[in-house]
């Protein structure tokens, strides 16, 4: 193939979610780049989206309907230079189809330690990174014994699992009865449980470009996302401090390299949480190789001053860093959500909160009056601020949600 030919890249997305399609269009904008779609659903506006053709498939999720779209699109436009997605549910098929159609990029067991959580937490043991103890759950007697030797609480997930999903934080012998009734772990259906990890939360983004750490930005929740999902009311924030450069996130930052190291990663954008815990230890809780969401990758785009969506599609498809870009703020969003159930009804305190809030508001997404209450701990809507100050922005976001309040029908 010529120097000068375009290179085919392969862009795979079960449903066009807009998030998603951020991702789409960044690598859509590249140079020098044939983009093609593999989607469920089309996209509304594919040629937007920088795409040349969309592959519609029955299930994106399936490595083998996989292989034979990509097999059919190498067959029309010759040898594919990179295969990507960013759904955290996709990562091991894609390794499948890169593996075994020859496509550079993770392979199956990179993808595998980033994504089934009791490989996950093997590897980052061996590599002596600390983590909570767990076990594969293969029967109900397992969770039992495990609680004998861990002690009450403990989280009960899938392997595979994203988002806090069907995860279950079990306190007491009821809990038990009704996490085992949900889950129901069997041999050809593990189920993980951890030992719980307590302290303060935070995440740690890592954009690697060819096997090295290039950029990393840090993340504090308020509170923990699993608090959020058991707590339906919480109106919960997600901070971007300006100070990075400090031990503690240092500490997590190394913790977050070696990971990386362990599990192999060249190329992307690695999402790890982690707890700075009661007694001043540090834990990884989970790591992935995508990106995160929480709208994280908007507030490290702003803390640095940088387009994120492109800095990752450098990294993917370029092996390209454009950087560095130093830590320039703060950022941070509230999700905007309430007590009670069906449509939302009202929401009050907005112009109140704008009037405190005023320039510091640089990006939103307000309820709607009749918006159905919406499953996610994300909520109904979310208010994005910025300033150079962290303390400006924390109190802002607390300030707004404690002053925001969304009503609903039921």
């Amino acid at each position: 193939m010529p120097a000068s030919s375009p290179r085919v890249v392969v862009f795979v997305a079960p449903f066009p979610a807009d998030t998603t399609l951020r991702f789409c269009a960044a690598v859509g904008a590249l140079q020098n780049v044939r983009l093609i779609g593999v989607f469920q659903k089309p996209p509304p506006d594919p040629r937007a989206l920088g795409l040349d053709h969309v592959e519609l498939v029955s299930d994106a999720l399936n490595p083998e309907v996989l292989v034979t779209a990509v097999a059919r699109i190498q067959q029309a436009v010759g040898p594919v230079h990179r295969l990507i997605g960013v759904l955290e549910d996709l990562q091991v098929q894609l390794a499948v189809v890169r593996e075994r159609l020859g496509i550079d990029g993770p392979n199956v067991r990179t993808s595998t330690c980033f994504r089934d959580k009791g490989v996950m937490k093997d590897t980052l043991r061996k590599a002596g990174l600390p983590c909570a103890r767990h076990k594969m759950l293969t029967c109900e007697q397992d969770l039992w014994d495990f609680i004998e030797q861990v002690g009450f609480p403990v989280v009960v997930k899938p392997p595979a699992g994203a988002g806090c999903r069907a995860t279950w934080r079990v306190t007491d012998p009821q809990t038990v009865v009704e996490a085992l009734r949900d889950t129901k772990p069997s041999p050809s259906r593990p189920v993980l449980a951890e030992e719980f990890l307590t302290g303060a939360e935070h995440s740690l983004e890592t954009l690697v470009v060819d096997g090295i750490p290039r950029l990393w930005s840090v993340t504090r929740y308020y509170p923990s996302p699993l608090e959020v999902t058991e707590k339906d009311w919480i109106q919960w924030c997600v901070v971007a401090p300006r100070e990075r450069d400090i031990p503690l996130f240092e500490r997590a930052r190394d913790l977050s390299f070696a990971a990386i190291k362990a599990f192999g990663l060249r190329d992307g954008l690695t999402h790890m949480e982690w707890f700075h815990r009661p007694d001043g230890s540090l834990a990884i809780g989970e790591i992935a190789a995508r990106p995160p969401g929480a709208r994280i990758v908007q507030l490290t785009g702003l803390a640095h001053g940088c387009d994120l969506y492109r800095a990752w599609a450098r990294a993917v498809v370029d092996r390209a860093f454009d950087g560095p870009f130093p830590r320039k703020s703060a950022a941070g969003v509230a999700f905007l959500r309430g007590q009670g159930k069906g449509k939302v009804r009202a929401i009050t305190g907005l112009d109140e909160a704008q009037r405190k809030m005023g320039a510091l508001v640089v990006d939103r997404k307000l309820p709607l009056v009749g918006q159905p209450r919406a499953e996610g701990y994300e909520g109904e809507g979310w208010v994005v601020v910025q300033d150079e100050s962290t303390d400006t922005v924390r109190k802002a976001l607390f300030e707004l949600i404690t002053t925001v309040n969304v009503q609903y029908t039921g």
